[in-house]
């Protein structure tokens, strides 16, 4: 029997692309191939992209009549999302990335995004909301929820493992999102600086690349933190996790979160999270039980919740070893992704017939 063949519309460099499509190669035994746009949706570029979304549904076209795919995936619920629902390839499924998909709300091009997806809402086969706040949001929107599948990719528990020697001397802070405004890792830079006049011995690790990277090796060395942050640049994904089982502390202070891999990895790997308070992180994270959970931008709050955490070893061992067991649970990248590739197959078997 040959295998089932995917045409998959989205950002193949990212990590949660890939994830996906190696889930569904591997535990679905489909084949796939890719397409994405290539202009950016940024400053002045976005008129290229919109000129590119025009001419896209019959680039797409072409590669499904060469191709042949039994079915149609695609990453969001606007650009790449509405584009699988235009092609009128049966069946597709689209995945919401963040709470909304409809970013930022200020955008002049709210309300256009806000017509294509109600239109991929409504014309496709399933909708990927990888957790409970995308749900939400897709309630709100009055989408038929029979087609919703709520769970998330999950982790490769085999490759982030558990480990339990945690130091106890210091914290050793792990940062794992880009160097990009909405991360906001000069507010975790703050919060350090403050550590360091009480003498608190620490080692920041931050781990990425992005566009405030000189302007943060900037920031450290005026808050005198300079040698004890370590910028660790882009990193593959098995040194990711050996930085991960060095450290005892996950650190994320977005404006903004959806369902963080990034999370789950943490507390695979045994970090104490950290965690901005949103609705995202609140589905994850109940604040003082199994991780913390920090206003908006508050570094001063921060400093404080590292240094009470911190002189608090039993109680954060305790926390890391449940943490690995609800991430086994809940997230656990070969049962979920079994269940989605599944669901793909019910899909392209009931168009069939």
């Amino acid at each position: 029997m040959s295998k089932k063949r995917i045409l998959f519309l989205g950002e193949t460099y990212r990590a949660d692309a890939i994830t996906w499509m190696k889930g569904l190669e591997e535990f679905g035994d489909f084949e796939i191939v890719t397409w994405e746009l290539k202009k950016s949706s940024v400053g002045f570029s976005r008129i290229s992209r919109l000129f590119e979304l025009l001419i896209a549904f019959f680039k797409i076209r072409k590669i499904a009549k060469s191709y042949k795919p039994d079915m149609l995936i695609a990453e969001r619920t606007t650009s790449y999302g509405f584009l699988a629902a235009l092609t009128g390839i049966k069946p597709v499924a689209i995945a919401q990335q963040g709470i909304t998909d409809l970013w930022p709300h200020n955008s002049p091009l709210y309300i256009f995004k806000k017509m294509l997806q109600d239109y991929a809402f409504k014309k496709v086969d399933l909708i990927h909301a990888w957790g409970r706040v995308m749900t939400n949001h897709m309630q709100k929107s009055r989408v038929n929820m029979n087609k919703v599948m709520e769970l998330p990719k999950g982790i490769n528990l085999d490759f982030f493992t558990f480990s339990d020697s945690q130091d106890l001397q210091s914290i050793q802070a792990i940062v794992t999102r880009a160097l990009e405004p909405e991360y906001k890792h000069d507010v975790i830079l703050k919060a350090f600086a403050i550590l360091k006049k009480k003498n608190i011995p620490f080692t920041l690790r931050i781990v990425g690349d992005g566009s405030l990277l000189k302007t943060l090796q900037k920031q450290a060395k005026e808050l005198n933190i300079e040698n004890e942050v370590l910028f660790k640049g882009r990193t593959a994904n098995e040194r990711v996790a050996e930085l991960l089982n060095q450290s005892n502390f996950y650190i994320s202070m977005p404006t903004t979160e959806g369902v963080s891999a990034s999370l789950f990895e943490a507390m695979a790997c045994g970090c104490f999270p950290m965690v901005t308070d949103l609705p995202g992180n609140r589905v994850w994270i109940n604040n003082h039980e199994n991780g913390i959970l920090i206003p908006s931008g508050n570094y001063k709050i921060l400093a404080e919740e590292l240094q009470y955490t911190f002189e608090r070893n039993l109680w954060r061992k305790a926390v890391v070893i449940r943490n690995r067991k609800f991430v086994e649970e809940n997230a656990n990248y070969s049962i979920n992704m079994k269940k989605i590739a599944e669901a793909y197959h019910e899909l392209i078997i009931k168009k069939a017939q």
